[in-house]
């Protein structure tokens, strides 16, 4: 795989920080937990043993994963944007046409996407139907729960 994987500069330092960890601290704490388990003896029916096993191979698996992710970034900051049109990286505030409630999102990667931090993933049905489009455009959303329509009030990069 050589895509590019698009980021914000939080987003690349959150998976570097993961990968530090998983290195530095997990790793070894889970081959010390495989050290005290073999010494309890017969493997073949030792669950902490396996449980332990199964742990180091899931954390072998994220190293790997993050370190290709980091090695494919296209680390964007969102503050070094000049647009006036929705792109990765920008804060959007919208208007629901139908409720009139109003909500902010920031468009991010993949993995930084956090709606509870009103972060949305760049594949998201809402933040493909916004790319593009300018202040006091309306975009249509295909949601899960039925067509919604969004008038765009504010863009920001920041």
């Amino acid at each position: 795989m050589t895509d590019q994987v698009p980021m914000t500069k939080q987003g690349a330092q959150q998976l570097k920080d993961e990968l530090y960890r998983l290195k530095h601290e997990e790793r070894p704490r889970v081959v010390d937990a495989i050290a005290t388990a073999r010494e309890h003896g017969d493997l073949s029916e030792n669950a902490e043993y396996d449980a332990a096993k199964e742990e180091q191979a899931f954390i072998e698996s994220r190293i790997r994963e993050l370190e290709d992710k980091i090695a494919r970034a296209q680390v964007i900051d969102p503050a070094e944007i000049d647009m006036d049109t929705v792109a990765f990286g920008a804060t959007v505030t919208l208007v629901d046409e139908e409720s009139g409630n109003e909500v902010t999102y920031q468009i991010v990667g993949d993995d930084e996407a956090d709606i509870k931090q009103n972060k949305i993933s760049i594949n998201a049905p809402i933040a493909r139907a916004l790319i593009g489009r300018g202040e006091g455009e309306l975009a249509e959303v295909q949601a899960p729960g039925g067509n919604r329509s969004y008038e765009i009030v504010a863009i920001q990069y920041k």
